[in-house]
């Protein structure tokens, strides 16, 4: 599955590793991509806190540019597509939003059957959706825009079908970078700037380790310039 920054979409058949090859319009380049079933739910995350639901066997063939997701579903105007993912029953996802607000929510309470999608995350003036990031793990890892990195437990954050959620980090100016969900006992996993793959683990993460809506203190040595774990 192929989705474009300009939010086009297209199923390539078969396995594909390469994605690097493919062709965009003139001003559009590739998002993400991931594998996934014909038969699979693909779930669509926009930026004011909507998740649409499309059917991966209706989806355009790999030829072309694909068709723009707004004709399968009614995104309102403004909205971004921000994540695109295959549904995965009883699977948690850490929703996480531009004012460090965010809570727990199942992908099962994500699907809808109508294209006008479902209002998941309630959102405060001026904040948007930053991600849905799949919560498999037992710590979550927030940097905001202030390079200021916190790890905390995800048992802080409440799980709910919708909301505004809860205070993640603080932050005296700005929001949030990045988040990701992470196994402690397995350590935190970062790309540096020269594209290397960093892990840090054990005792070197403890000075990082706090509670959720402390401040955090600036990251490890390494963390990439973009603020971001990947990318």
């Amino acid at each position: 599955m192929v989705v474009s920054e300009k939010g086009w979409i297209r199923a390539l058949k078969g396995h594909v590793a390469d994605v690097s090859n493919l062709s965009f319009k003139a001003d559009d380049k590739l998002k993400l991509s991931f594998p996934t079933e014909t038969t699979a739910k693909l779930l669509v995350v926009t930026s004011n806190g909507k998740v649409y639901t499309l059917d991966a066997s209706k989806l355009p063939g790999g030829r072309g540019n694909g068709e723009p997701i707004r004709l399968m579903a009614d995104i309102d105007d403004g909205a971004e597509v921000v994540d695109v993912f295959a549904h995965k029953a009883a699977r948690k996802r850490l929703v996480v939003t531009t004012g460090a607000r965010g809570f727990l929510v199942g992908e099962d309470q994500l699907l809808s059957s109508t294209r006008k999608g479902r209002q998941v995350a309630n959102l405060e003036t001026g904040a948007t959706v930053l991600k849905f990031a799949e919560a498999s793990g037992d710590t979550v890892a927030i940097v905001g825009e202030n390079r200021k990195l916190l790890l905390f437990p995800i048992g802080q954050v409440a799980e709910m079908a919708r909301g505004s959620g809860v205070r993640l980090q603080r932050y005296k100016d700005g929001g949030v970078s990045d988040a990701k969900v992470f196994a402690l006992a397995e350590g935190l996993s970062f790309t540096t700037n020269g594209g290397v793959a960093r892990l840090v683990k054990g005792e070197e993460l403890r000075d990082w380790l706090g509670n959720r809506a402390e401040a955090g203190r600036l990251p490890p040595h390494g963390f990439p310039k973009s603020n971001r774990f990947t990318g």
